[in-house]
């Protein structure tokens, strides 16, 4: 929330170190103090540095920040263009196993939300309506023209959904890719599982902001360096499988972008538990998305744990099944080799769904 100007964030909690020191081994732990101190203050450093590489695609202004844009590929007369919306914590070099060989045969958009990979950061709080409308402004001011087929993985299902609901006009297929739930479990700080719904605060979910990004210097110092710490810790877990099938320099990127303070900032929505009920409110009616053709993509392989993980994957199998009750021209594909990120795991069953989506459209065009 913005209170007088400055921003307050919820930061998780983060595990304290303990060192223990006996007297034989004292010069010895100072002295590995002392080293992991220089890498801290390195790796620190280093985020403040560009990116290793520059952006593959533009860098396009929405209202005072700019946001990454990569299309490639060329349109068909009468053919869709694919656009590709990442999980939460990702962005668009996650779609390097994919986009390629998709644009052989489509114009395909990846892009980066506000905060993640090469865009700036916008303005807060970062609310899926924030998000689907700093899309839809990046679309339009790139001259990207709909109509479009919205490709979502995770969080992305909920933020490609929202965006068919918001402008039914632009999108005319969607494939969603282990798509979050209308409402998901949610781990709280004493360990216990609680329903999104009942985090709901009832309150109105936070106007659309068309400007006023977000600036370091509106970030208390306290929280500014709590989100600096955990960066440090999140950028050398970024590639750990599925994502070490990326590219080295797909890797490269996710290790500096998720080393960078403006990454926690990217995922922060305190509206989410609200805006999640009144998307399952919008989805109780039946087949809000009409005749529109919907492919739902589902892991195969199990990706939950801990004692309830049996009875989880059951829920989630059953979720993933409404889904597809969301058309009344869809289907349900089981990807049996992969786990959450279908994508990585099995990119080629990604490409050929996206592929089939585009066909059926483009044929229904030209008739």
């Amino acid at each position: 929330m913005l209170h007088s100007g400055r921003l307050s964030l919820e930061i998780p909690k983060f595990c304290r170190v303990i060192v223990l020191v006996t007297e034989m081994g004292k010069k010895a732990a100072l002295a590995t103090l002392l080293f992991a101190a220089i890498l801290a203050a390195a790796a620190l450093a280093q985020t403040n540095l560009a990116p290793p590489f520059p952006a593959p695609g533009r860098l396009v202004d929405v209202g005072g920040w700019q946001l990454h844009l990569n299309c490639t590929g060329q349109a068909g007369r009468s053919q869709p263009t694919v656009i590709l919306e990442a999980g939460i914590g990702d962005f668009s070099v996650e779609w390097s196993l994919v986009q390629p060989d998709v644009s052989k045969s489509a114009r395909v958009c990846s892009y980066d939300r506000a905060g993640d990979g090469w865009s700036d950061l916008g303005p807060y709080p970062r609310t899926m309506h924030q998000l689907v409308y700093e899309l839809h402004t990046l679309l339009d001011e790139a001259g990207v023209r709909p109509p479009f087929v919205v490709v979502g993985h995770s969080y992305g299902g909920w933020l490609v959904r929202l965006y068919a609901y918001t402008y039914p006009s632009e999108v005319v297929g969607m494939v969603l890719i282990d798509a979050g739930a209308s409402n998901p479990w949610r781990l709280q700080p004493n360990g216990k599982l609680v329903r999104a719904s009942d985090l709901a605060t009832g309150k109105p979910i936070p106007a659309v902001q068309t400007s006023n990004p977000l600036k370091e210097s509106d970030v208390p110092s306290a929280a500014l360096n709590q989100m600096r710490a955990a960066a440090q810790n999140q950028g050398p877990t970024a590639n750990e499988p599925p994502r070490n099938k990326l590219s080295a320099d797909a890797q490269r990127m996710r290790t500096w972008s998720l080393s960078r303070w403006q990454h926690f900032v990217a995922g922060s929505n305190p509206a989410e538990s609200d805006e999640l009920v009144t998307l399952a409110t919008r989805e109780k009616t039946e087949h809000p998305l009409g005749d529109m053709p919907l492919i739902v993509m589902t892991r195969g392989l199990p990706d939950e744990t801990g004692p309830d993980a049996k009875t989880l994957e059951e829920e989630h199998k059953q979720d993933q099944a409404a889904m597809a009750l969301l058309s009344r021209n869809s289907k349900q594909v089981i990807a049996t080799h992969s786990g959450h990120h279908i994508q990585l795991d099995e990119p080629e069953l990604v490409i050929q769904t996206i592929r089939d989506v585009v066909t059926s459209i483009s044929s229904s065009f030209s008739k």
